[in-house]
């Protein structure tokens, strides 16, 4: 049976909602994406894919691709931030692979991103529109409007906006996310500006009131990826490329490991915005309308699933859409909520502890996880 024709918007092009694109047409569907901004640009970020979000994005056909420009490290290593003792190293490499059947990639943020727009047709994706609000019409449908003065209609509407997401105060009102007090530092650099260091390829380093993780971005290991969390109870501007003080970096870990300091010594610039968080939200849906990624399950940084949950959200989404029309869009909805919620609130929970891999841990509950197989809730 041919699938419903559902109109489906997608608010935001990110890394949420361009795999939501791509799931949704792998399962037969025609998503169009909105996005604010008027281009793409590959910013200085690493990112960190665990299994559980390779086992999707093996499904859209990534592997080679992921396999040609991503680095597998051997381990995950946590040491102190002056001594360097190592207090746990979690096994990747092969013994990640045989686990959980894919690998734990390290790589560059905007390449993971390009890859992912490669998989859905240029002309869906609607740049240069920023969500002002929407309507829901009696029938279901939803009206999209924007701030330039164009309108969209919709049968279901995923707001993929991120943390400041305009659905998610449409549907639940306005609400500034929590500043944890603490900023991110971070940038990619080439790694012959560390003139032959020999830099672990996989670590973070735990201070008592603050960390550093650093790892190569591609197998070539021609580039270094290093994230701070930095304690600055007065800055408050979240952004993705607001500039850092170098000096002031250099300064907050100067105690730290002679690696580390090297490490930043040679880095030539460095970006930085506010780590921000919210508890779990009461709900993601309304209607016709739901959330995805940031927009409802901010979360810190500190189990690099960020992005990782967003790429199963997409993955459950398409599940869940699957063969509806548009009188079972709403139930869709509520059970790719059903679906997610546990275990994106968990996710975030611990997450905001920030203790995970200090010591040994079980990361089964989310590496095991495949998207494409979980039970979906009644």
């Amino acid at each position: 049976m041919p699938q419903p024709s559902l109109r489906i918007a997608i608010i935001g092009a990110g890394i949420g909602g361009l795999t939501a694109a791509a799931c949704l047409r792998r399962a037969g569907m025609d998503p169009v994406i909105y996005e604010q901004a008027r281009g793409f640009t590959r910013l200085g970020a690493g990112i960190q894919q665990a299994p559980n979000a390779i086992r999707v994005l093996y499904a859209l056909g990534l592997k080679d691709q992921l396999l040609a420009s991503a680095f597998q490290p051997e381990s995950n290593d946590s040491r102190d931030h002056d001594t360097g003792t190592l207090t746990n190293s979690l096994p990747l490499g092969d013994t990640v692979r045989d686990r959980h059947g894919v690998p734990y990639f390290l790589m560059h943020r905007g390449d993971l991103h390009a890859m992912l727009a490669a998989l859905v047709p240029a002309e869906i994706i609607r740049l240069n529109h920023k969500l002002a609000g929407l309507d829901h019409d009696v029938d279901g449908s939803v009206r999209l409007r924007f701030t330039s003065g164009d309108s969209a209609e919709a049968d279901v509407v995923i707001g993929a906006d991120g943390v400041h997401s305009v659905v998610r105060e449409a549907m639940l009102g306005a609400e500034e996310p929590r500043y944890t007090g603490r900023v991110a530092y971070r940038t990619v650099f080439p790694t012959a500006l560390l003139n032959g260091l020999d830099v672990y390829p996989c670590i973070k380093w735990w201070g008592p009131d603050r960390h550093i993780v650093s790892y190569f971005v591609s197998p070539r290991r021609d580039e270094l990826y290093f994230v701070t969390s930095t304690p600055e109870p007065d800055f408050s501007v979240e952004s993705w490329s607001a500039k850092g003080d170098l000096k002031t970096l250099r300064a907050a870990y100067d105690t730290f490991h002679p690696q580390v300091r090297a490490i930043l010594d040679a880095c030539p610039d460095v970006h930085k915005w506010a780590l921000v968080e919210r508890d779990p939200l009461p709900r993601w849906t309304e209607g016709h309308v739901a959330l995805l990624g940031d927009a409802c399950h901010p979360m810190t940084p500190y189990m690099a699933q960020g992005a990782s949950t967003s790429i199963e959200d997409g993955a459950v989404l398409s599940r869940c859409l699957t063969g509806i029309d548009r009188d079972g869009v709403a139930d869709a909805l509520r059970r790719y909520e059903a679906t997610r919620k546990p275990r994106t609130s968990r996710i975030q929970l611990t997450s905001a502890q920030n203790t995970w891999l200090k010591q040994p841990h079980d990361a089964d509950w989310v590496y095991g996880y495949d998207a494409w197989r979980e039970p979906l809730a009644a």
